[in-house]
């Protein structure tokens, strides 16, 4: 554990960390389908809903008050993602309803026979709504396949379907299964090439690594606040001309000039972009720069070090267990190429067994698909269960690692 990281500090933060059911401390294992929050969070959110509740547009004080959070909301997270416009920022429900929505906007794009390229290692939240495009529109679905061996996509991966006729490329900065940390800029890199959009799933990676879009080179990148310590709320960013350019499905008030709001189907959660200003706001201390940007990927820095130490304390310990398989990468010098979302399975035991085993205990993890069908499948492992899966946050400590491994022990024994 590196000393710059005050654990105690931090976890002072959360709430719902000091929470105790009958005596027993909550260890919150379950961050890959959603984080705690910090105080900061809340407290943002209820000044909107006591002091801010407003539509937007008019000449009256809250509502002047709910436009202006507006904006400060889009050029925070304008900063989170370094973009370089706020106008290319776009909020919604969460990030599996903004797939939905753009999938439809970009699919005017397409015509049949077009080619768009899949990850088997993604959560499905960026498989089905391009599966359902495609079936609509009569396109051809390909796909970026990964070794099982490895956890890994090899290096020729996409060159093998990539093709002229390639449209887009959709999959995963990071795996909500495996906690493998893919090379998105070289894939994008070879997509853009051949012409095609590259769209990718930001979710797993956000709540480990700073975002920098500008030196992806991708043309779309979609995370939700929820799992990086925000509320619940998904935010999108895409380059500037991309939206000029691209059809909206919207109501007819909205005008096109507005770029992000444009795809901002209705009226938007503002306490959802207010809780949103309040996680960036509790990252920023843990970083150094003149600018919010700088903060943030300072920020992210400094977390993702504590994180490697106790992924790899946790991946030591599961090592010891006979006939436990982990799921993704595991060499002490390749902590880089993971986020501390630890998947395994035990031969001959139930993944949900084991689950419920944990809820006893009051150590919270899940169990099953957790909706990475493909990978799932992939790795033969749909008709068995799943995968028991771990997710760490730079919150969670040695000691809760620790009594998971004796929890485990137990169970097993």
């Amino acid at each position: 554990m590196i000393a710059s990281v005050d654990l105690n500090s931090i976890r002072a933060q959360f709430p719902g960390l000091g929470l105790k059911d009958e005596g027993r401390a909550r260890v919150y294992f379950d961050n890959p389908a959603g984080t705690q929050v910090p105080q900061q969070v809340i407290d943002r959110m209820v000044d909107v809903l006591k002091a801010k509740n407003a539509n937007l547009g008019g000449y009256f004080r809250t509502t002047a008050a709910a436009t202006a959070l507006v904006d400060e909301a889009h050029q925070a997270l304008a900063d989170f993602y370094n973009a370089k416009d706020p106008q290319e920022i776009i909020f919604g429900q969460n990030m599996t309803s903004l797939t939905f929505h753009f999938s439809r906007c970009l699919g005017k794009r397409f015509k049949r026979g077009d080619e768009i390229i899949l990850s088997r290692m993604d959560h499905d939240a960026n498989v089905a709504p391009w599966l359902l495009l495609a079936e609509d529109l009569g396109l051809v679905v390909k796909w970026l396949d990964f070794d099982t061996d490895t956890y890994e996509f090899p290096d020729d991966a996409l060159s093998k379907v990539l093709s002229s006729k390639t449209k887009l490329l959709a999959m995963g900065m990071a795996s909500n299964c495996t906690g493998t940390v893919h090379d998105v800029a070289g894939f994008a890199a070879q997509a853009r090439k051949a012409g095609a959009l590259v769209y990718l799933d930001g979710v797993q990676y956000a709540p480990h690594y700073s975002i920098d879009v500008q030196s992806l080179g991708a043309d779309v990148v979609v995370s939700s606040a929820y799992k990086w310590f925000g509320p619940h709320q998904g935010i999108l960013w895409a380059r500037k001309d991309l939206l000029e350019e691209t059809f909206a499905y919207k109501v007819r008030a909205v005008g096109d000039g507005e770029l992000g709001h444009k795809f901002e189907t209705g009226t938007q959660s503002h306490e959802g972009m207010a809780g949103c200003i309040g996680a960036i706001e509790y990252l920023e201390q843990f970083g150094a720069g003149e600018t919010r940007a700088a903060r943030l990927k300072s920020a992210w820095g400094v977390l993702a070090e504590h994180e490697k130490d106790i992924t790899l304390h946790l991946i030591e310990g599961l090592k010891g267990f006979k006939g436990l398989t982990i799921r993704g990468v595991t060499s002490a010098n390749a902590m880089h190429r993971r986020v501390p979302t630890v998947s395994f399975t035990v031969e001959g035991v139930d993944p949900e067994k084991l689950a419920k085993h944990f809820a006893r205990e009051n150590i919270f993890v899940w169990s099953g698909h957790n909706y990475a069908l493909e990978p799932v499948k992939r790795m033969g492992l749909a008709d068995k269960g799943g995968v028991l899966r771990v997710g760490l946050a730079h919150y969670n400590t040695v000691a809760e690692v620790d009594a998971l491994l004796s929890s485990l022990h137990s169970a097993l024994k």
